[in-house]
């Protein structure tokens, strides 16, 4: 998804959008460079040792990865799991609905 992730952030780099990330690798100290290795520029956080059952994961109720949540201006969860083109359409569509 990453390729994906950066076109993005790319394509919305001068609108009301932010990307964020929750890692759920175990060893930070490895998360580090795979991050620079993959180009990863936007915020992401790491969910600490406990990987997928970290604090992030549980205040979220992820129980699956990747898992996505578009959220609205309000931070409200307006789509969920989302990839591809139709990600797209979801965040164009909130892009959007924010101009009216």
């Amino acid at each position: 998804m990453y390729p994906h992730e950066r076109s993005l952030v790319e394509r919305l780099k001068d609108e009301p959008f932010a990307l964020i990330g929750v890692n759920s690798d175990k060893d930070l100290d490895k998360l580090r460079p795979r991050l620079e290795e993959e180009e990863i520029t936007w915020r992401s956080f790491w969910n600490g040792p406990a990987g997928t059952n970290g604090p992030i994961s549980k205040a979220w109720n992820v129980s699956g990865w990747p898992t996505i949540y578009i959220l609205d201006q309000e931070g409200v969860i307006r789509f969920k799991n989302l990839r591809g083109e139709a990600m797209d359409r979801a965040v164009d569509q909130l892009l959007d609905e924010m101009e009216r």
